[in-house]
């Protein structure tokens, strides 16, 4: 019983974070006011809201697989999932995404960031097999990825402060909104 109230609670406190994010508080300047007074700035809030949104469901769809089998090669609920192929599933099911199966041509179809821009929904990077990009997860927020580490273990949060994961962190990228020529948009 207590490990859902824990899930639960985190995904309140990540939801709140997320939507705190998401908007801002609108800065006074000439440029905000050229952007309100061609409409613009509503325009901006809206895809801002809606892009954190997103992230969010992201997010809180991701954290629902915890426990789910480890599977090279696996990319269902069904089979299990390995790192690459938990990622593809969360952002085709909650995104509409789809992305490259491998993780290292997820990292080569998304947008490079700095470790310090790391947003919820973002995916971050680790060289665990002795190559650039052999390990990815989504990014949390507060330091924490959730992601389908290794055979014998099951879809989990970690923090990425950890000695392990901080010494092999190889980079963080951003998947956008629009997708590019190698992560397309889902047809229904």
């Amino acid at each position: 019983m207590q490990r859902p109230i824990r899930i639960s609670t985190t995904l309140v406190a990540l939801v709140l974070a997320v939507s705190a994010h998401a908007n801002p508080p609108v800065a006074g300047d000439d440029l905000d006011k050229l952007l309100a007074n061609k409409g613009l700035l509503a325009q901006i809030d809206q895809v801002r809201q809606s892009v954190g949104e997103k992230a969010s469901d992201l997010v809180v769809t991701a954290m629902g697989f915890l426990g789910v089998p480890y599977r090279r090669g696996g990319n269902t609920v069904e089979s299990g999932f390995d790192c690459s192929g938990f990622v593809k599933a969360m952002f085709e099911q909650t995104v509409g995404l789809v992305l490259p199966r491998k993780a290292a041509q997820q990292a080569a179809a998304t947008q490079k960031i700095e470790r310090a821009d790391l947003q919820p929904g973002d995916l971050v990077f680790f060289n665990t097999m002795r190559h650039a990009f052999s390990h990815v997860g989504i990014y949390i927020g507060e330091g924490k990825f959730i992601h389908s580490p290794k055979p014998g273990a099951e879809v989990r949060v970690e923090s990425m402060a950890v000695s392990y994961w901080n010494r092999r962190f190889d980079g963080a990228r951003r998947v956008p909104a629009t997708a590019p020529e190698t992560a397309t948009a889902q047809t229904n």
